[in-house]
């Protein structure tokens, strides 16, 4: 059962978000990507107040993201990508970015915090960072 609605369109903008973010990091990385975007669309918190839709979160104006502004993000979404955007699309989370509302790719270690909010871990090259369940209760939320 999905956690946010999604349409067919829906879920191939979410699958050419997470090839284009996080193609270099695997299946587990673009799930990671994934389950950001998902988080986005549940939250109604912080910076994502009033993200009700899976392209009101990918085209979000400031704060979206970088690939959106990059010819590679207009490629056509493979069916493995759809098949992984299905699969955050309907609860299945991915530890660190299980409940993160934020991901970068440092040239270094992983600061402590981004933007107030407390690092839950990396992946390869990205850093994920989750709010508290107090700032975000949505996020925490059972599905």
């Amino acid at each position: 059962m999905a956690v946010v609605k999604a349409t067919a369109n829906d879920v191939e903008l979410l699958a050419r978000l997470i090839r284009a973010e996080a193609e270099g990091e695997g299946k587990l990385g673009m799930l990671m990507v994934g389950n950001v975007g998902v988080n986005r669309v549940r939250s109604n918190c912080l910076d994502f107040r009033g993200i009700r839709t899976i392209r009101q979160m990918v085209f979000q104006s400031p704060g979206g993201f970088e690939a959106t502004q990059k010819s590679y993000f207009y490629q056509r979404a493979r069916q493995s990508e759809i098949e992984l955007a299905r699969q955050v699309i309907n609860g299945n989370r991915y530890h660190p970015a299980s409940y993160a509302l934020w991901f970068f790719k440092p040239s270094g270690a992983c600061p402590t915090a981004w933007y107030n909010q407390p690092n839950t871990g990396r992946y390869k090259s990205h850093c994920f960072f989750a709010p508290t369940s107090a700032n975000c209760p949505n996020v925490y939320g059972t599905f």
